[in-house]
């Protein structure tokens, strides 16, 4: 199927019978068991899980913002781990929705998929609404400009509950400005900042992602526990925080809409 001039298909994991990934123009876009929707398969999902899941308590259901869609893996996955959360997906690609539900699983009732522009969506959302925001928007692999600016943050901000988190998924590669900019975006705006990647990230030896967690209140995020859950993970992970990210961050200035202009 083609949409947005993009070839979409979904294939089956010859490694994993029951795992399906979503391809777009033959790249990896997102990953679903169909029989364990708690199986995540990419690293940077994990990243991302374990920030949800270190930061509320077990099983507290989570009202959820996800910008960017894909095949709906963490969604399926909060289903299947916190019951009765309530959640917003927008996706901005129709071909997207539409294959998804044509040849994956279902989603509980719970789960709400729109279609839709992200900056919309948020500009649009009630003050306060959400536990959580998750932002992987991506547009031809780039992070569009209007999802990367401090104007943008501050509106996620104002979505978020008092204990809520914002969680972003960048790509990037070596010297990882983008990133260093993103990290001092979210700084202007939350009072707490981590930042979530492999250790090969920041050794400039390869292009890949990396996940930045937001909070309003200082000190929210479990910062020690989320070190210890990347580091054991199968691919090894580390978390930058504090004094560790000032030094990355060091040159960096926050990215406004007139920046982008």
């Amino acid at each position: 199927m083609e949409s947005d001039t993009e070839v979409l298909e979904i294939v089956v994991d010859p490694a994993r019978p029951t795992g399906r990934t979503l391809l777009a123009d033959g790249v990896e876009q997102s990953y679903v068991d169909v029989a364990d929707a708690r199986h995540l398969h990419f690293e940077y999902v994990r990243r991302i899980a374990a920030v949800i899941e270190l930061s509320a308590p077990p099983g507290r259901p989570l009202s959820t913002l996800h910008l960017g869609g894909g095949a709906l893996t963490l969604p399926r996955w909060l289903a299947a781990t916190r019951p009765g959360s309530a959640q917003r997906v927008v996706e901005r690609h129709p071909g997207v929705v539409d294959l998804v539900r044509r040849r994956l699983p279902p989603v509980p009732p719970e789960v709400v998929v729109a279609l839709g522009d992200a900056r919309d969506a948020v500009t649009e959302a009630p003050a306060g609404a959400y536990d959580v925001v998750v932002g992987d928007v991506y547009r031809a692999a780039r992070m569009p400009a209007h999802v990367a600016a401090v104007e943008f943050a501050t509106q996620v901000a104002r979505v978020l509950c008092p204990d809520g988190v914002y969680l972003v998924n960048l790509t990037d590669l070596p010297p990882l400005a983008h990133t260093r900019a993103q990290v001092a975006t979210l700084r202007a705006v939350f009072a707490d900042v981590c930042l979530l990647t492999d250790r090969r990230m920041l050794r400039g030896r390869r292009y890949g992602n990396v996940v930045l967690a937001g909070t309003l209140r200082p000190g929210r995020l479990p910062v020690r526990r989320l070190a210890a859950r990347v580091a054991g993970d199968p691919v090894p992970g580390t978390v930058l925080h504090g004094a560790t990210l000032d030094a990355f961050a060091a040159d960096a200035w926050p990215v406004t809409d007139a920046d982008l202009a």
